[in-house]
């Protein structure tokens, strides 16, 4: 199960190095239900994997002129009081319980990967004292996200900065990556005064994460972005099913996978039918497409 949990790390790796982020939502149950972890231990470890990996793409994306330390720094710091302090509150917290709220996160990630990210024109952020001050309390409620759960937050952090710093995509997605790692390094130093770690398992799980994130970056130009993103916003839909099968009620399980993949199934085909009835809701229209 160990050398299953490897190589599935592996394959979280080249996801993230594939879509810049998203994969870190699968670590907390390959780790939970694969590696046999009780939750605390698997979003602890998870932290790290995520942190790792994400200080890894950070360093790519900085190379390349793509990340932001001034909104790093901004917006980073706070997320990780935030961090810190889900960390330590996990003490509180049953193990079932965290899972259950990390199944409600990959199920918005998956939403939000679904959908499509919008874009945003720098002329019209908000500028001023309130607008730093929201941006420091978005920061500070991700934080305590990834500080609880384990999840990085990518889905989130990128529109934040969009939306609210100005930052083009691009370097969103690098901007979010330090981000991701401030955090995740925060809520891991919150979480080691609750649990222990193994740490020649995290350190054996993180360098096979960090080299699947390797090969996935250097195939990324290479694949469809949109296809892939839309892909793994059904797998997450999927897992997120497996999650609440486990913790809360196997018909639950079954129930959210069977309906993932009727309504995954109608979506591939009326792409391709265009008399399909249900083709206004499945694709959005060219005008709606242009507007985003």
């Amino acid at each position: 199960m160990v050398a299953l949990a490897i190589g599935l790390a592996v394959v979280v790796g080249v996801s993230l190095g594939l879509l810049g982020g998203g994969g870190s939502i699968l670590t907390v149950p390959l780790l939970t239900y694969v590696a046999g972890l009780d939750p605390k231990h698997a979003i602890a470890t998870s932290l790290l994997v995520v942190g790792v990996t994400s200080s890894v793409g950070a360093v790519s994306h900085a190379r390349a002129g793509r990340v932001q330390w001034r909104t790093a720094a901004l917006f980073g710091l706070t997320s990780m009081v935030g961090a810190y302090s889900g960390g330590q509150l996990t003490r509180f917290i049953p193990g079932r319980a965290l899972l259950i709220v990390f199944a409600v996160i990959m199920v918005a990630t998956a939403i939000a990967m679904l959908r499509g990210r919008k874009s945003s024109s720098a002329e019209c952020v908000p500028r001023g004292v309130a607008a730093l001050a929201k941006t420091a309390a978005v920061g500070l409620a991700l934080g305590l996200v990834t500080g609880t759960v384990g999840a990085g937050g990518g889905f989130l952090v990128v529109p934040a900065l969009v939306l609210m710093a100005g930052l083009p995509m691009a370097a969103a997605v690098g901007t979010s990556l330090a981000v991701i790692a401030m955090n995740s390094f925060a809520g891991l130093a919150g979480y080691l005064s609750v649990v222990g770690i193994d740490w020649a398992l995290a350190g054996t799980v993180t360098g096979a994460a960090v080299v699947g994130a390797l090969i996935g970056s250097r195939f990324a130009a290479r694949v469809d972005p949109e296809v892939l993103r839309r892909a793994f916003g059904w797998f997450v839909l999927i897992m997120a099913s497996v999650v609440l099968g486990e913790e809360v009620n196997p018909i639950a399980g079954y129930l959210g996978a069977g309906l993932t993949v009727l309504v995954a199934l109608m979506t591939l085909a009326c792409s391709h039918i265009p008399a399909c009835p249900l083709r206004g809701l499945t694709t959005r229209p060219p005008a709606a497409a242009a507007a985003v």
